[in-house]
């Protein structure tokens, strides 16, 4: 979108000095993470790998993504409650692919018995990348919407004051007061308190479903800290643990070690890798509780790409919010093509198009956690073995998004201080409680920057690809 910082690169001793900088602000200001050696323990930690420049970001493009999140909270929440439209969209899904299965069988198991829950909170991140449009103006293109374990809103809290230390560093004071203050995990806290002050026993708790290995962990404890601060205690337990010591009671209200617990954070359970068979009879018991699950199943089956696609077909968006055109209308400005590989004629066109110009198209899973997509000849490999079997179901056919490259130093340790060329993606968190059928809390709360070099066609921080940032609004 601009060049950005373009002098201040060119200069190798000033970077590296630069860096030495930046890497022991990261470190003072709380930018870490465990190392791989020892994901279980803090005893050694380092800084979470970040960019030595802000990023430049165009203004009205942050506004345009800020503007929309409410309406994607309030769209995802639509979405959640529409058991036959879930059914309907995940049908052909859940035949190839276990994983979306096995929740939706959750997910239909609690229909049946009736859900306990009566609060509902939804801590979600919609992710975009920019491109720029046929007449040269940029665009906001959204890549995904996370609705589970929505990780980085600590970290995120924490950069700003080392990019405004780099610039000042620089005596660029009024371009370093340009860094947008943020502080995603107080608003994300604030949607996790609401939602456990309408649950109504001062006594319970809120139980962080987290993984054993948990390099993230710094990320997690801002969140955790800012709910302490507001005497709201929090307790970390695996799935392992709550099929030992969870249990409900005539109520179906949760206990766990005893204790009742208001509200379940999942920072776990959005991959296949991280479920064992005792893992999903702790999942199933979880979610046939009355605590607020942050998300329930249904709202975790929101987030699936083939829902995503589905969401892009003309009239969809009218049928699940009714009577509101200008928010239909500032959603569907974000979306990419997408496209359904379902059997039939649609998806065999689909799957044609992206095998004659494989450059213009991603192949997507129903995954998070980045590291999951394919691309260019790998994809077309995948296509041509999939085409005929209904396993394509499992996956959708999205448009590729072309970002501007643009010089910036990755910051990683280990890693020499080098210029590479990179692409953003620009993440906002959305908040929302809903009690009963009304929605008392509907808010956008922080953003989340990422960049990483044009080489890495896919992943995220946490998948060791891309780094944090700050934007730079211009």
């Amino acid at each position: 979108m601009a060049t950005g910082w373009g002098s201040l690169l060119q200069e190798e001793q000033q970077l590296e000095e630069l860096a030495r900088q930046a890497v022991d602000r990261a470190l003072a200001e709380g930018v870490l993470l465990r190392t791989s050696q020892e994901p279980r323990s803090s005893d050694v930690v380092s800084y979470a790998p970040f960019t030595l420049f802000p990023s430049l970001v165009p203004s009205a493009l942050l506004e345009q993504a800020y503007a929309v999140q409410m309406d994607f909270n309030m769209l995802v929440d639509a979405v959640s409650q529409n058991a036959a439209f879930l059914e309907q969209t995940l049908s052909s899904t859940i035949k190839r692919d276990n994983f979306t299965a096995h929740l939706f069988d959750i997910h239909k198991q609690v229909l049946k018995e009736g859900i306990a829950q009566t609060v509902f909170l939804g801590l979600n991140r919609s992710d975009y990348m920019f491109q720029r449009n046929a007449d040269g103006s940029p665009a906001l293109k959204q890549i995904e919407i996370n609705t589970i374990s929505a990780s980085f809103g600590g970290l995120a809290s924490r950069t700003p004051a080392v990019h405004r230390h780099v610039l000042n560093v620089l005596n660029k004071t009024k371009e370093a007061a340009k860094i947008l203050s943020n502080n995603p995990s107080k608003g994300l806290a604030l949607g996790i308190t609401r939602a456990w002050e309408l649950y109504g026993s001062a006594n319970a708790l809120v139980l962080l479903i987290a993984q054993e290995k948990e390099r993230n962990i710094f990320d997690q404890r801002a969140i955790e800290n800012e709910l302490l601060a507001r005497n709201i205690h929090v307790i970390r337990r695996r799935f392992e643990d709550v099929s030992e010591k969870g249990s409900l009671d005539q109520d179906r209200r949760l206990f766990m070690d005893g204790q009742e617990v208001a509200v379940v954070y999942f920072r776990d359970g959005y991959m296949p890798s991280q479920y064992s068979p005792q893992n999903w009879e702790a999942r199933l018991l979880l979610e046939r509780s009355c605590a607020v699950k942050c998300p329930d199943i249904a709202t975790q089956l929101a987030g699936t790409k083939k829902v995503q696609q589905e969401l892009s077909r003309m009239g969809v968006l009218e049928m699940l919010l009714p009577g509101q055109p200008e928010t239909v209308a500032r959603l569907r400005a974000t979306f990419a093509g997408l496209y359904s590989l379902d059997m039939g004629e649609e998806g065999d066109q689909a799957i044609a198009e992206a095998i004659v110009a494989p450059s213009q198209f991603v192949l997507k899973p129903q995954r998070e956690g980045g590291g999951n997509n394919l691309y260019g000849e790998e994809m077309v490999q995948a296509l041509e073995r999939l085409k005929d079997s209904e396993e394509r179901a499992s996956y959708i056919l999205m448009e590729k998004i072309k970002p501007e490259p643009f010089g910036n130093c990755l910051l990683r340790p280990g890693s020499p201080v080098q210029v590479v060329q990179c692409i953003s993606e620009l993440g906002i968190f959305g908040v929302y409680v809903r009690q009963g059928k009304t929605l008392v809390m509907n808010k956008h709360v922080g953003h989340l920057l990422r960049t990483k070099a044009i080489e890495h066609a896919d992943g995220g921080v946490a998948a060791g690809v891309a780094v944090l940032d700050n934007p730079y609004p211009v």
